[in-house]
């Protein structure tokens, strides 16, 4: 499947088939392609908290509206991001680079983000979500259905994960084999109510 034809079928899907298992070798591609995703300065914040526990995903699902696919896909993955990973051997994230480009880029990220607590969370935010795309963008080459969420109780996923106090949680993805087909588009405003050329 080509890229143009996997973001056109992408669908956000609710009802999935509980008997199917995803294999661990699908699990580690698609978490390899995921970890492609882009970030700023290459810090790679993103964490994917891959929920297998069955008792977990039913205490998960108790917060999260008693939604059925946090129970019922193949996968759960629970889109977590490091705030402070700009702080956490920064040097690793350029091992590969010149010396000079090391010299230059360290430096650059603690000034960029030291003391700038929105910047560090607007930032783990964009990156998160650009790794939710691809994750849902290679799931659907895969020949799997995704459903991104938020409708479940912060707090409570944090606290069952034992999410770090540096940490936030972004979003869920859940994967796995739809039972029917999604809904309809509910409607796309025209590119021309979105596009604006230049200015406000």
């Amino acid at each position: 499947m080509d890229v143009m034809t996997a973001i056109q079928n992408r669908r956000s899907v609710k009802r999935f088939d509980p008997a199917h298992i995803m294999s661990r070798a699908e699990e580690e591609k698609l978490l390899q392609l995921t970890i492609l995703s882009p970030t700023a300065f290459n810090l790679q914040h993103w964490r994917f908290v891959v929920v297998r526990d069955r008792g977990l995903r039913q205490q998960i699902r108790a917060v999260s509206w008693n939604q059925s696919q946090v129970t019922d896909a193949s996968l759960l993955v629970i889109l977590c991001a490091d705030l402070r990973a700009w702080d956490k051997k920064p040097e690793r994230y350029w091992q590969n680079a010149s010396q000079e480009m090391r010299d230059a880029l360290l430096p650059a990220i603690r000034k960029y983000y030291e003391g700038q607590e929105s910047l560090q969370r607007d930032e783990v935010l964009r990156s998160c979500g650009m790794a939710a795309q691809t994750l849902m963008l290679a799931a659907q080459e895969m020949g799997y259905d995704t459903c991104p969420m938020t409708g479940f109780d912060f707090s409570a996923v944090a606290r069952f994960i034992n999410l770090p106090p540096d940490h936030v949680i972004t979003m869920f993805i859940t994967v796995g084999k739809a039972l029917e087909p999604a809904r309809p588009r509910g409607g796309q405003l025209e590119l021309d109510d979105v596009r604006i050329q230049d200015r406000f």
